[in-house]
């Protein structure tokens, strides 16, 4: 039961089949048999986990578990206290409430690869980074709690699936590891 890190370049679609003009999981992984645990829209880079184990891949990416997922997001524009609070609090999308979460503002990390092609800058606009750990996923969770306190997410990457991270496991886009399923320390329900 093979537990494979895969490190998702930009606009690559989370899926095996075949993609009218995206490439695919197929493009880079060719292990028989596994499946995405979650998943990362197109837009979004970083971190995914792939089994071809049922019950792991439902410990991984079934909310009720709770596994915590972090993600670091580049976005439009510079935090206030009451953005922040906003975030970590719970954030009214309108079709639901966002559980709390962990949220704090980090620098502009050295050691990420840059984006191809890169985000787009606007010198009257400035973009800072946070690093959000949530543990529920709604499509584009991300992407519209920072919309909806006023910071847009420019980039977005996922930095770590419960224990393992990309900082425990450093992976290029594009790049996969078979790892331990037991280094997850996923919980059993």
């Amino acid at each position: 039961m093979p537990l494979i890190l895969f490190n998702k370049p930009f606009q690559v679609m989370c899926q095996f089949s075949a993609h009218p003009s995206r490439e695919t999981l197929a493009d880079y992984i060719n292990i028989p048999n596994i499946y995405p645990a979650g998943r990362l829209d197109a837009d979004s880079e970083g971190l995914l986990l792939l089994t071809d184990d049922g019950q792991l891949q439902h410990n991984i990416s079934h909310p009720a578990l709770k596994q915590p997922k972090t993600y670091l997001s580049q976005v439009e524009g510079i935090p206030d206290q009451a953005m922040l609070t906003r975030l970590r609090n719970g954030v009214d999308l309108g079709d639901f409430v966002t559980m709390p979460c962990r949220v704090s503002q980090v620098e502009a990390p050295d050691w990420l690869w840059p984006r191809d092609p890169p985000i787009r800058e606007r010198h009257d606009k400035p973009t800072s980074w946070l690093t959000l750990t949530l543990t529920e996923g709604k499509n584009r969770q991300v992407r519209r709690m920072t919309a909806a306190v006023g910071l847009p997410t420019l980039r977005l990457v996922r930095l770590a699936i419960g224990q393992v991270s990309l900082q425990s496991h450093p992976l290029w886009p594009g790049e996969s590891m078979e790892i331990d399923p037991s280094d997850l320390n996923t919980p059993v329900k």
